[in-house]
């Protein structure tokens, strides 16, 4: 049997298998608003056999949007506007997940087809804020928060997971990876605080434990939280494995159930080395070392290279980006490829599409 198709448990949901299909921007919101293209973006994931989808970052504040045309959950407008899409997803029997998240000193920023430079004020853009007034690369300068502002960040956590769960979502996760709010407080190459949230490991990561502390309180206790991280810079001074896998076992204790082990992004410059698999050494030393379940990202794209990390206990899950851009259908061929029944059981083809497929 398929470890990569075998169930996982986790609180009160159970997943189907442990092929998901990671956050994606689709930079097609209106006012933070998802729409049909949305919907069907996600639903068809769900057709195509994943265990769990994620929306994309969902931004808990309007200027905590990536860009202008990032999706939101900041408002009642914003819970309904998800509910259409959880309950398609839901129709297939796949649970959603939420990445909750805040841009930070990376907000206002262009599609990637468009502009990934700053956007103007006067083409939709706003100012943007962070931990300390130190800019992204060629981005514009932030403004440093102050504390008061702090303390507002972590209410719009809180009120954005509240409205997760009345849309219906199954899972919520905390996106601190990829140079974004929590990772640029968690990252001393961003982060030159000098008060409570700044300057050692335990200043630097408060403001993440605070938010997760503050979310799994609110959050249902039979539906998982998961954090998203960047387990490296690939920086010298920057975050590293080894404060992550501190950081993972203070963030167990609040009640967090997986680390999505990612890296990088918190400065333009820094040199990764990519290749296939590449990051999920990080999932696996968090893994062993801070006794928490995780879930491995990066250049996945093969199934048997999923089913080999997820056998040798590497991780709990595999989650797919690029791969599931290309091919909504990437878990029912992975399934095909390592010999489960593609007719009936959990691996199965939609009843509509098998005759595709049995001759």
């Amino acid at each position: 049997m398929s470890r990569l198709f075998s169930p996982l448990t986790i609180r009160g949901r159970t997943f189907s298998n442990r092929a998901w299909v990671s956050p994606m921007c689709q930079y097609s919101a209106t006012d933070g608003l998802p729409d049909d293209w949305h919907l069907v973006h996600l639903a068809s994931r769900a057709v195509g056999g994943a265990g769990l989808v994620f929306t994309e970052a969902t931004s808990v504040s309007p200027e905590g949007r990536i860009s202008p045309a990032d999706t939101g959950i900041w408002s009642e407008e914003h819970t309904a506007a998800w509910r259409p899409i959880v309950d398609a997803v839901h129709r297939h029997e796949v649970p959603i997940g939420i990445q909750l998240a805040h841009a930070g000193r990376k907000a206002s920023t262009g599609a990637p087809w468009l502009n990934r430079g700053t956007v103007p004020g006067d083409e939709g853009g706003w100012p943007t804020v962070a931990p300390s007034a130190v800019p992204f690369g060629s981005y514009a300068v932030p403004r440093a928060l102050t504390v008061p502002e702090i303390q507002q960040i972590r209410r719009d956590f809180v009120a954005a997971a509240r409205r997760a769960a009345d849309a219906g979502f199954d899972v919520v996760e905390l996106h601190a990876a990829h140079g974004y709010l929590l990772h640029q407080f968690l990252s001393p190459l961003a982060n030159q605080r000098t008060d409570e949230y700044g300057g050692d490991f335990a200043g630097r990561t408060r403001l993440a434990l605070e938010i997760a502390a503050d979310v799994r309180a609110v959050w249902p206790q039979d539906r998982p939280l998961f954090v998203r991280i960047s387990a490296s810079d690939w920086a010298e001074g920057g975050w590293d494995l080894d404060q992550s896998v501190q950081l993972a076992g203070l963030l167990a204790e609040r009640g967090v159930d997986l680390i999505d082990a990612s890296s990088g992004g918190v400065v333009h410059d820094a040199k990764v080395p990519t290749s296939p698999g590449y990051q999920v050494p990080f999932a696996a030393a968090i893994r062993a070392k801070a006794g928490i379940p995780t879930a491995a990202v990066g250049l996945i794209t093969e199934a048997r290279q999923a089913e080999d990390i997820i056998a040798a206990g590497e991780a709990d899950a595999v989650l797919l980006a690029r791969a599931a851009l290309r091919d909504p259908y990437w878990p029912l061929h992975a399934a095909a490829e390592l010999g489960e029944d593609v007719l009936t059981g959990p691996s199965a083809w939609p009843v509509q599409y098998q005759r595709a497929i049995s001759g």
